[in-house]
Parts: structure tokens; sequence; C-alpha cells
């Protein structure tokens, strides 16, 4: 019996993104492990995948900065989990996992390693810093040197991968694959009317980078014109240098602008509750919250960059704008506001289709398998 070990960053994402390729690999026979850090990956969670037969190894790691004692701990922690479960292959995703994972099976040349690269974050988003700068120049090493233990390199759109190979990251094109995202459920967010209300939700973590500023910033723009429209936010702090502070936000708040959820519980729910959904990111793998808005029949407006671009066809069921603009964001979302209510449904059922045909889950998760022979 083959057995499949995953690594990552954050515990909860087993559940929220990979369940469904967890069970699969389950159903089809095969033992399943994952190690994941202990931070937010509570009790009830690793009950879950316990309850499915699923194997829990927990390791420490800081998910942002670099520290090297941290760092050597967490790579020491990683191979006894690797040299006691004795894993046929691990699929890693998120930098340090995938990173980690690579050099430590440095010495288990028998393993076959399938990273997923759902996304490169801070480091890739040019910065004027000496600091950023430094770790950039060696997070690229770090990543060239993890990868050469890789049997195939799974990325979730065509720019990270033309990156990977421009900053020779990798050399061999022919040992990578593209897949479209960890999918989207169909049946968990279904396809829903749309709201007569004006509404505008944007869900993520609440940093610069997914272009929460941006958001405030055209909301205010907006409301001066449409004093009817309602703009929510849902999404929590981070950790990551990136992240905007609480007083920011609550100016926004006090202001009028944004109407804050909080961390939501219920995405399906609030999805419904919005007409159209917004996210400026300035650089994705492929964001999970726009294909479950997708899947749910919302038009999209995003930013015109990787991973964000994939999921709009511009015009067709959503708008895509320029990164790090307000004001085109404002004009983009005061479009579709004006548009006839015929269109806007139009660009909905859009929305459905691309996720029905495109990030359908099942057909994400087979051709996962399908890379890995499985």
């Amino acid at each position: 019996m083959k057995h499949i070990l995953f690594v990552t960053s954050y515990g909860p994402s087993l559940i929220n993104f990979r369940l469904s390729l967890i069970k699969k690999l389950l159903f089809k026979g095969y033992k399943v492990s994952v190690a994941s850090p202990k931070e937010n990956f509570s009790n009830t969670l690793q009950k879950e995948l316990k309850k499915l037969g699923v194997h829990v190894n927990i390791f420490s790691l800081s998910r942002t900065g670099l520290n090297f004692f941290q760092d050597c701990n967490c790579l020491f922690q990683i191979y006894k989990i690797i040299q006691n479960s004795k894993p046929n292959i691990i699929i890693s995703y998120t930098s340090k996992p995938v990173i980690y994972t690579g050099l430590v099976l440095k010495f288990f040349k028998k393993i076959k390693h399938y990273p997923l690269i759902t996304g490169l974050g801070y480091y890739f988003i040019p910065r004027t810093s000496i600091k950023y700068k430094i770790i950039k120049y060696l997070i690229i090493k770090l990543y060239r040197e993890g990868l050469k233990t890789s049997k195939k390199i799974i990325f979730q759109n065509k720019d990270d991968q033309s990156l990977f190979l421009k900053l020779r990251i990798i050399k061999n094109k022919k040992i990578t694959k593209i897949v479209n995202g960890s999918g989207v459920d169909l049946k968990a967010y279904p396809m829903s009317s749309l709201p007569s209300k004006p509404v505008f939700l944007m869900i993520s973590r609440l940093l610069v980078d997914k272009g929460v500023r941006e958001y405030a910033q055209a909301a205010e723009i907006v409301h001066s014109s449409f004093s009817n429209v309602t703009f929510q936010l849902a999404g929590f702090f981070d950790e990551n240098p990136a992240s905007i502070n609480a007083d920011e936000l609550k100016s926004w708040i006090n202001k009028g602008i944004i109407k804050y959820l909080g961390k939501i519980e219920s995405v399906q729910l609030i999805l419904k509750s919005c007409k159209f959904y917004v996210l400026p990111s300035y650089r994705e793998g492929t964001p999970r919250s726009t294909l479950e808005a997708l899947s749910t029949g919302r038009p999209v407006i995003t930013t015109d960059v990787p991973g964000c671009r994939e999921t709009v066809i511009h015009k067709k069921n959503g708008l895509l704008v320029p990164e790090k603009d307000p004001l085109a964001l404002a004009n983009a979302m005061m479009k579709l506001l004006k548009e006839k209510d015929k269109k806007i449904k139009k660009m909905a059922k859009e929305s459905f289709l691309i996720a029905k045909n495109k990030y359908e889950i099942n057909k994400v998760n087979q051709s996962i398998l399908d890379i890995m022979n499985l």
C-alpha cells in the first residue's frame, strides 16, 4: 500500500483546500498522513482527519521571516517525521514546507516529491528595502536547492511557472505541470440568485498585498456617488509583514466606508448576500475565495496579475483592473453598478460556467492524481 504524506505550514488548509483530495486518495486505498505546525491547527480539525484514518504529525514552524535556529529545528523535525512515517510520496505546499521538505529529501532518494506552488507570497512582490532584497535572494537560492529533489513541480498558473524558469530556480520546464488551483466544490458553493441590493464583498487576510487598501480607497470614491452601496470586508489579521494594522481598519469602519465582518464561519452565506465579488490582489497562485465566488455565480472584479487574471474573462464574467490602482477599481465598480440587470445576470452565469468547466474540484484533483500516476 502506497503511503502519501502532505506537508503544509497551515493545518486548516488540509480541511479547507485538500480534504477532497485526501478523501479521494483514501478511497483509492492509499495510506495518508499529514504534517503541519500546531498553530491554528485545532484539536477539532485534527480529530476530523484522524476519524478518516489520517495520521497527524506536528512540527514547529515560523511561517514568516527567516530565523536560522528555528528553521534548522523545523528541518530536523520534518526529517524525523519522514524517517518515522516512511512515505512513498510527499505532497508539500506553501514556501517553507516546499523548500524544507525538498532539502530533507536529499537524504531519502527513493521518496517521490510533488511540491505544489500555490502562490509566491510576500517576497515575490517587488519592494525596495535592502532587507527584502537580501531575503528574496536567499529564498530564491533555497527554492533552487529544495526543488532539485522534485519528481514533478505543480504550479497553479503559467506566470509562476515562467518566473521560476526565468530566475533559474528550475532549469527544465519538462518537470513542471500546471493545474487549475485547488479547485472548488460546486455542491458546497451552489449557484444562487443575485440579491437586489448592491453589495460588494472582499474576503481576504488583511494584507496590503491582497489589495485591502485599494478596496477601501475605491469604496470611498464610489460611496461619494452611490450612497446606497455596501462594501463588505471579511478576513483576519496575519503575522505577515505586509499586514495592515488595526487602527487603519478602524478608520475605514468609523468613516462608514467598510462594513467589517471579521473572520467568518460560513463563506457560503456571505457570498449569497453579495452581488459582486472583488479581489484586488497584487499576486496569487489561484485565489480560492474567487473560485468560490465564481461557483456561487457572482460577477468578479479582480486585478490583471498572476493567479487572478485566470479567473476572469474581461467583460464576460467580470472586469480586470490594474493592480494598486484604486481609481481604476472604483471605475470598474461603478461600471457594474450602472449595468442593466440582464447583463449582470449573464456575467453571473458565465462565472458559474467557468467554475464548472475549469475549476471543478474533482477535475482538479484528477489532474493532480494523473501527474503522480496514482
